[in-house]
């Protein structure tokens, strides 16, 4: 984003900082109020009985599904971002990612069953994959190239995430299991409307910043190479729903088939970068080292994702939800990480900023995201050993996996964000950022798998095993972090 783009900005009025953050602030808080609203609720509406209000899916499916869900949103990023650069520019993707997604809550909120699921899932991913690359990169363009600003204004930003994350679950989850499941996923329809009709009335404060594509398709080449990629795309579709109606591919299949497609595409990506004549040498070494990392990060994200499934269930079945009396929907318990987040991210910035150059190394702060949440895990080893069928255990235990879990992505999430940056080959300096997103897509595809294990009586083995492998690789990942550090050629 160049600067005169963003001298075209409003520079003062929230905070110090340009005008335009107030409107990405508050779109970035509805727009994951929205998400996590939804979320935090979707695996009890699959699983709980038709009684109940839910559809009655098999658990092991419906975690299943919810975890493919998340891996799909992560991939569609891939698509969004290069349709912004190419097509429409970040301001109108995150405006058509919008109305995509408040369409999905809707689709979610009619009583039509598993059909309602679907769109709405489908058109959640759509409209995600178009909004989220895309906001964070107006945020940038709201500052010149070395404005000291930028940095505190990604934080703030940030703020909006965790907010919107923190009150979600109180409101979507209070409304759609106390009162009606589809009165919840309608809740998270308003919050994404709210957050489309503030970016409406605030997008003038963005000024040019990401109005148009980086990088237009030309414009004689513009209607065949749109044409083909609508054709493609919408053949694919056709050629699913024809499988699934005729029986030759199950929603399970779906699931397994998007699976492979979440660790394939990474593959493709480091095959590409490592093979192309644009990458340097010493550009080669380092994404050398950085594959152990995104392994580390694929590992961390299919245990910490598993917070909206797997540890979801447990909260449901095996954990008391009241605290002096007062119970409360499982779903509040989605709440905690992003108090965690607010609370904990100032305290590890103020660690690195007094430790200076005597803090961690990139492959130790990983080895420490892995060694932290594999001791979550063992957490709720240690909770579901504690209770009985008839006993549920104390609310605290949760908090405390929650607690162990946000020091893990403290130590990793904000740290690869900045390392990938660093050991990117230049000429792929923004599909690498893409590809760490994709650690997570991926994390969440093999979850999808792995979610499949679980169940009430073999939670102990369950949270015992994926504990130890997620700690056993984080001892590998120390051990061999001198190594990395060697292949990383002076990044840091």
């Amino acid at each position: 984003m160049s600067a005169t783009s963003a001298t075209e900005v409003p520079q003062r009025g929230f905070f110090g900082h340009p005008k335009g953050l107030s409107t990405l602030f508050f779109t970035e808080l509805w727009e994951r109020f929205s998400y996590y609203g939804m979320k935090a609720i979707l695996a009890y509406y699959l699983y709980y009985s038709v009684s109940e209000g839910g559809l009655g899916v098999d658990k092991s499916a419906a975690l299943s599904l919810v975890a493919i869900y998340g891996s799909s949103v992560y991939m569609a990023g891939v698509g969004g971002g290069w349709l912004a650069d190419r097509v429409f520019g970040s301001q109108r993707a995150v405006l058509y990612g919008g109305v995509l997604i408040m369409l999905g809550h809707i689709a979610l909120a009619l009583p039509i069953g598993l059909t309602g699921v679907y769109l709405g899932l489908i058109l959640i991913v759509l409209g995600t994959g178009l909004l989220k690359p895309n906001v964070s990169n107006i945020v940038g363009g709201l500052y010149e190239e070395h404005d000291q600003r930028r940095d505190a204004g990604f934080s703030i930003f940030y703020m909006g995430v965790n907010l919107g994350g923190f009150i979600a679950p109180l409101i979507c989850g209070f409304l759609g299991q106390e009162v009606n499941w589809h009165l919840g996923f309608g809740a998270a329809a308003v919050g994404m409307a709210l957050g489309l009709v503030q970016y409406q009335f605030g997008r003038k404060n963005l000024g040019e910043a990401s109005d148009r594509p980086a990088n237009p398709l030309p414009d004689e080449h513009r209607g065949r190479i749109i044409g083909r990629i609508a054709g493609i795309a919408a053949a694919v579709v056709v050629v699913l729903v024809l499988l699934i109606v005729l029986g030759v591919l199950s929603g399970e299949g779906v699931v397994n088939l998007l699976s492979v497609v979440s660790v394939v595409l990474p593959i493709i990506y480091f095959t590409v970068m490592m093979r192309s004549d644009k990458t340097t040498p010493v550009e080669r070494t380092r994404l050398v080292a950085y594959i152990p990392l995104f392994v580390a990060a694929v590992i961390f994200w299919m245990l910490f994702e598993q917070t909206s499934t797997v540890i979801a269930a447990f909260a449901d079945t095996s954990v008391r939800n009241s605290i002096f009396g007062v119970e409360f929907p499982p779903s509040f318990f989605q709440s905690i990480n992003p108090v965690m987040i607010i609370v904990l991210a100032p305290v590890f910035a103020l660690l690195w900023t007094k430790l200076g150059t005597r803090q961690p190394a990139t492959p130790r702060k990983f080895s420490g995201g892995l060694l932290f949440v594999g001791l979550s895990f063992l957490v709720a080893m240690a909770a579901s050993q504690s209770g009985g069928p008839d006993d549920k255990v104390s609310p605290l235990w949760l908090v405390l996996v929650f607690f162990v879990m946000t020091c893990g992505e403290l130590l990793l999430s904000p740290v690869g964000l900045s390392v990938t940056t660093k050991l990117a080959p230049r000429a792929f300096a923004a599909q690498t950022m893409g590809l760490f997103f994709l650690a997570s897509a991926a994390g969440q595809g093999i979850g999808a798998q792995v979610v499949k294990l679980y169940s009430d009586d073999s939670a102990v083995l369950y949270f015992g095993v994926l504990g130890a492998i997620a700690i056993g690789l984080g001892v590998l990942l120390l051990a061999l972090s001198s190594r990395i550090r060697t292949l990383m050629r002076g990044v840091d």
